[in-house]
């Protein structure tokens, strides 16, 4: 069953921002058009969120635009959102801010990755591209409370070495003995001794037990496609895969009824669901 958690003190002004300040970016692309914000709110206090909620970011005179939360609550009270410059205002302008700038922040809103469901078994995180925001959530989190999960597994590929996110965590990940990851590009450079392929493929190779274990697939449209009949194959059920309809999401509160899939809304019902439940939504997402 997936959660669903929300500060008291913001429920009940779900839509008036939140004054916040940018503290540091961090840009994540080669490309520079993947940058990380870390925010802290002005008021002093921290959210009681969870890895896979979102907020609504807000730029004074441009508007918002829902985004994962990257950070986990584990971390402390720096807020870490990882913004792709879409090209739209909000995103464009965000883009262009530095250390000081004021950001308004709605939220958390949406549910969770399943983090009950997931106590004492084994996690697996099969994570592409820019989808991977809420999953370095959930890995932070479940490093930080390494004794109520099982083994951790982690499956992350990109198009380009340059593309991969949060690339010194991943260092420090690839050396750690508390989860195993399994890093892949598309295509490699000069620089890049590590695995080319596609993630479905290293998947296939990987071969993670379905035994007591919940897998979260979050990523292209098209690495999900095919990743799914390799997790069919090695024997995994619906409901012990979830995902996150983040392209989904749009005010964060259900009101505008652009995010809804048949009877639900994936900002208030969502982001976060099983394949099993999507399975009897219309084929919408």
């Amino acid at each position: 069953m997936a959660q669903y958690t929300m500060n008291k003190s913001l429920a009940k002004t779900p839509m008036v921002p939140v004054p916040a300040t940018l503290e540091r970016v961090v840009v994540e692309t080669g490309a520079a058009d993947i940058k990380s914000f870390y925010l802290k709110l002005r008021r002093g206090s921290s959210w009681d969120y969870l890895p896979g909620q979102f907020a609504e970011l807000s730029l004074y005179g441009y508007g918002e635009c829902p985004i994962g939360i990257a950070s986990s609550p584990s971390e402390g009270e720096e807020l870490l959102f990882t913004v792709f410059n879409t090209g739209g205002r909000v995103t464009r302008a965000l883009h262009r801010l530095g250390p000081g700038a004021p950001v308004g922040l709605r939220g958390p809103l949406g549910n969770s990755w399943p983090l009950d469901e997931m106590r004492g078994k084994n996690v697996v995180v099969i994570g592409g591209g820019f989808a991977f925001t809420t999953q370095r959530s959930l890995v932070k989190y479940v490093l930080a409370n390494r004794e109520d999960f099982g083994n951790l597994t982690v499956v992350y590929g990109a198009r380009s070495p340059g593309a991969l996110l949060y690339k010194p965590e991943l260092a420090e990940w690839g050396k750690s003995p508390e989860l195993t990851l399994h890093l892949t590009v598309d295509r490699g450079d000069e620089g890049w001794s590590g695995v080319e392929g596609f993630v479905p493929t290293i998947v296939e190779q990987v071969k993670p037990s379905r035994e007591n274990a919940i897998a979260v697939i979050c990523g292209p449209p098209i690495m999900i496609k095919f990743t799914l009949p390799v997790m069919d194959k090695l024997g995994w059920q619906p409901d012990q895969i979830y995902t996150s309809l983040e392209m989904r999401m749009k005010c964060g509160v259900g009101m505008c009824g652009r995010c809804n899939i048949g009877p639900k809304y994936v900002c208030v019902d969502g982001p976060v669901f099983s394949f099993a439940e999507l399975s009897k939504l219309p084929q919408e997402y």
